[in-house]
């Protein structure tokens, strides 16, 4: 099953007085339970492209489809609805809510499903000590390290169990030792509950990871490969 379908997405900004084409009619299309790195150099479309499948910007032209539903044109309150139920992000920037501790950030888009209190702290707790912050639950974001604040951010993407996780360089502020449990968690999530991962990075080690590499340059698709299942 299809999970996105892109159909030559383009999209131009003005920065200053210069005209950027960060996306030059990109199509791409990503199964459902795929594990994939989108790769390429500082400026090549990487974030773009996932903020565009979000629905956290619109593309200048071009459609995109994700679990069946055209994104392209939803009103804002559709597409709010979209992401709360079927895709978890993780921001480079993080994104947290700096007046909420740890826990009650990953609990945040629980509340907002209307999930019940007790269940909701029971797996924030759950998986904040899997990501390695058990005992830091109470602290808020600035009080947490980049590292830290990140594996909060992952968190809190993931547990809800979305059918998208789309991440933007989620490795960026960790040591190599605790991006691979990470990723070893992301994984294991892809593999039993048949979560789509979509990753941007510059990372090798998460390029290793993925079963399916596609490298963005100059917002085109330059290659596209796809790794056995074991990789």
């Amino acid at each position: 099953m299809t999970i996105v379908e892109a159909k030559g997405l383009v999209k131009d900004y003005r920065e200053g007085r210069t005209d950027v084409h960060a996306l030059r009619g990109v199509d791409l299309q990503i199964g459902e339970g795929e594990f994939i790195a989108v790769a390429g150099p500082s400026g090549s479309g990487k974030t773009t492209l996932l903020n565009i499948v979000s629905g956290l910007d619109s593309a200048t032209a071009g459609e995109v489809r994700v679990d069946g539903e055209e994104i392209s044109g939803m009103r804002c309150a559709d597409l709010s609805r979209l992401r709360l139920h079927k895709i978890g992000f993780v921001f480079q920037s993080y994104n947290l809510i700096p007046v909420l501790t740890a826990r009650e950030n990953v609990e945040f888009t629980m509340l907002l499903q209307g999930v019940p209190a007790g269940e909701r702290r029971r797996r924030a707790m759950e998986l904040l000590g899997r990501v390695g912050l058990q005992g830091l639950e109470n602290r808020r974001p600035p009080t947490l390290s980049g590292g830290q604040q990140q594996r909060v951010a992952v968190a809190r993407a993931i547990v809800t169990r979305p059918r998208l996780v789309l991440a933007d360089e989620p490795t960026a502020n960790l040591d190599s030792e605790t991006g691979a449990k990470l990723l070893d968690l992301m994984r294991e999530l892809n593999r039993a509950e048949n979560m789509t991962f979509v990753f941007s990075t510059h990372d090798p080690m998460v390029m290793d990871y993925s079963r399916r590499l596609i490298r963005l340059h100059d917002g085109l698709v330059a290659s596209d490969e796809r790794r056995p299942a074991s990789a």
